[in-house]
């Protein structure tokens, strides 16, 4: 079932109303016609089964039938702060973590980063991992869009994971996926954990100690070390797997 995005504001009652690039999309790339079924969710996070009642120019108009009330995100918020990694590699770890239910993703800078992203052009770059964002959300069914964020320093980061409930880091030298269990069976439900993943040189000696300082727990991710852009896909699944109901 194709699944759409609206405001607050689009969703009555009885009836949703989508406009924008949708629009478009509904009428001529899909074909759809008055009477198939779609799913519609808010801003807010609440979804909808509805269907289509009428394609005008500049809106299609949809009966709201029944509230979705089994949800696709997971019950925990999920902030996975991706070193900056080289070349087109955030566009898929973007798309991956928002496929397996993280709440928001935040590029950083570390040491070890083999691209340093200029200034002017982090804007543009932050704009298409957004829409890359988007669209995995409709792919994968979740009823909100996570947002990605510009890119920030490393203590920068530090200090926002220090304001969640547990912070997770990937580090390929902690050994003993047992210990990695419990770690994350010990987290509460409906917490907000931090997720840390190093960039192709991984972590420099500096920001562990800074975030073993900072009191977040290491984690290993098995006994092979992993690419930067499979590291969050596996740590997110490692989650779901452990906390997903």
């Amino acid at each position: 079932m194709r699944h759409f995005f609206v405001e607050d504001g689009q969703v009555t009652k009885d009836r949703v109303v989508i406009v924008g690039p949708d629009v478009n999309h509904i009428r001529n790339a899909l074909r759809m016609k008055p009477g198939e079924r779609i799913r519609v969710s808010d801003a807010s996070g609440h979804a909808w089964f509805c269907r289509i009642d009428a394609l005008l120019k500049d809106q299609v108009v949809a009966a709201v039938e029944e509230e979705d009330l089994c949800g696709t995100e997971f019950a925990h918020r999920v902030v996975l702060f991706q070193g900056l990694p080289k070349s087109g590699k955030m566009e898929w770890i973007v798309q991956k973590a928002v496929e397996l239910g993280a709440h928001s993703i935040v590029p950083v800078a570390m040491k070890n980063c083999v691209v340093k992203l200029e200034e002017k052009r982090a804007g543009s770059r932050r704009d298409r991992w957004q829409a890359i964002a988007g669209s995995a959300a409709k792919q994968s069914g979740r009823t909100v869009i996570p947002e990605v964020s510009l890119p920030v320093s490393f203590r920068e980061a530090v200090s926002f994971a220090s304001g969640l409930d547990a912070v997770l880091v990937a580090y390929e030298n902690e050994r003993g996926l047992s210990a990695t269990r419990e770690r994350i069976r010990s987290i509460p439900e409906k917490s907000s954990i931090g997720l840390f993943v190093g960039p192709e040189g991984g972590f420099s000696p500096e920001e562990i100690e800074e975030c073993d300082r900072s009191g977040f727990c290491r984690i290993s991710l098995g006994r092979r070390i992993l690419r930067t852009e499979t590291a969050g896909a596996a740590a997110l699944s490692m989650l779901i797997y452990e906390l997903d109901e």
